[in-house]
């Protein structure tokens, strides 16, 4: 455990740094709590010397962490008794057109939609409850039926969203200041949970931290090709709250983008990225509809879907598996034949910005897992989430390269991106071009943007010769 980066931690980010053992988080085994909850609940039940009250934290979690053993018990209970129960949940919230309300319902209790209402002054008074997946803090109670052979209904009566900071940017942009590069490499590292000592070179683990850029930048497209065991379903379904994470199953044009029956938007317009888990597993239906709607989205950040119209800034990443030789490189060196016959679209494939290698990472073990002061996940998340909408990176990056007349159109959006992504990552504290060195911004920020980009533009002149596998002159200026 490195002592110094700990207490470097600890002092910086006082109120938002946890300690983190794993004897700690033992406690949560056998419940589905995501990391984000685990590291507040943590927060929240631990001294100032680093002592974490476990009789508090299981209580904590037996009164207000739904599990759904506890389901039957808890609805017996709001029937028979007319007890209020308050619960720290996942709510899923969707429209009833046919009666004008808006339904709930939260899986780890066994509640279904047709079973859950969201009050109409609760609706009113927080928007968010309009549709889609929200954490809060919810208090349920039962509504009998008013008239024989209607139905009773759960009922939310109070919400408090989960959001237990309020993010300060400039404060976490200057703590950064305090970190030389590589040791804000590696509280990155353990503020994704993992421990720096598990990874061999910082460039591995820089490799391993640009499964962050898609949190940080709006409508960056990226695919990611690794061995199973690499991490990167956990952090996709761990992390953040603002992500969306598909693992298996169908994909429709409605739950991705929108559904007319409905009247609701899909999961493109509701969450910052969405990642394609288990890419292999994956069907997709009406095929040909549902790649012209992806095209045309991942282009523009636009969709139509019959008389309805929308847009977002959510970025999409495919994760799959990819199958290596005893070198531990890809039996195929045409990786995308690897992705579902649904991709096999050189015009579709261009639209995605960068490609990570993910059989360059290490396998995860045990001793990968995090000890010591790191950022606690909650804070994290929501700091990620903060930098995307902040604006003056782009403007840097403009200032800083110098980009060829004749270059593609396409590859200079994905290098500017990317570059934009790597400096919000690594240097959030820059306020102008003189804040940084230049070598520091080539080596870190530029040309990792374009190699990720050149993995693309080789892949998809193997698959149509009419991409030309040379790169555009993209350099500093």
């Amino acid at each position: 455990m490195n002592e110094t980066l700990d207490s470097k931690i600890k002092k910086v980010f006082p109120e938002e740094s946890v300690y983190k053992v794993s004897e700690n988080y033992s406690i949560f085994a056998g419940k589905t709590i995501p990391s984000f909850i685990k590291d507040w609940l943590v927060k929240k039940f631990t001294d100032e010397d680093g002592n974490l009250d476990k009789e508090g934290l299981l209580n904590f979690l037996d009164q207000f962490i739904p599990q759904k053993d506890s389901g039957k018990k808890i609805k017996g209970d709001l029937i028979v008794n007319k007890n209020d129960h308050t619960v720290l949940a996942r709510v899923l919230v969707e429209p009833d057109i046919k009666r004008n309300i808006m339904r709930f319902s939260i899986p780890e209790l066994e509640i279904s939609p047709s079973e859950g209402v969201v009050e109409k002054y609760i609706v009113e008074k927080h928007p968010e409850l309009l549709g889609g997946e929200v954490w809060g803090i919810f208090t349920l109670t039962y509504v009998p039926p008013s008239i024989p052979k209607e139905s009773g209904y759960i009922s939310i009566v109070d919400y408090k969203p989960f959001k237990p900071y309020d993010i300060d940017l400039d404060y976490f942009r200057e703590g950064r200041k305090e970190f030389t590069l590589e040791e804000w490499v590696e509280l990155l590292l353990r503020a994704m949970e993992y421990n720096p000592d598990g990874f061999q070179s910082l460039g591995q683990k820089l490799l391993f931290l640009s499964r962050l850029l898609i949190f940080v930048e709006p409508r960056l497209n990226i695919i990611e090709l690794a061995p199973k065991g690499t991490g990167k379903s956990y952090i996709f379904n761990n992390l953040s709250k603002y992500g969306w994470c598909v693992g298996g199953g169908v994909i429709t044009r409605a739950k991705m983008f929108y559904d007319m029956s409905r009247n609701t938007f899909g999961f493109i317009k509701r969450y910052d990225f969405v990642a394609l888990d288990e890419i292999q597993t994956i069907r997709f239906s009406d095929e040909e509809e549902l790649r012209g709607a992806l095209k045309n989205y991942l282009e523009s950040g636009k969709f139509t879907v019959g008389n309805a119209m929308g847009d977002s800034n959510a970025g999409l990443i495919l994760l799959g598996n990819i199958s290596l030789d005893k070198n531990w490189t890809p039996l195929n060196y045409d990786y995308f034949l690897e992705l579902p016959a649904f991709f096999h679209e050189s015009a579709l494939l261009d639209r995605f910005h960068g490609f990570i290698e993910g059989w360059r990472l290490p396998r995860i073990s045990e001793d990968m897992r995090v000890s010591g002061y790191t950022l606690n996940v909650e804070y994290f998340s929501e700091v990620l989430h903060s930098l995307r909408e902040y604006g003056k990176f782009s403007t840097i990056v403009e200032d800083l390269i110098e980009v060829s007349k004749k270059a593609d159109t396409r590859d200079v959006i994905a290098i500017k991106r990317l570059t934009t992504a790597y400096l919000k990552l690594l240097f959030p504290h820059i306020k102008d071009t003189g804040d940084i060195k230049r070598e520091e911004f080539e080596n870190y920020c530029l040309k990792p943007a374009i190699e990720k980009r050149r993995i693309i533009r080789k892949q998809l002149h193997m698959i149509d010769p009419e991409y030309k596998e040379e790169m555009p002159d993209i350099k500093m200026r």
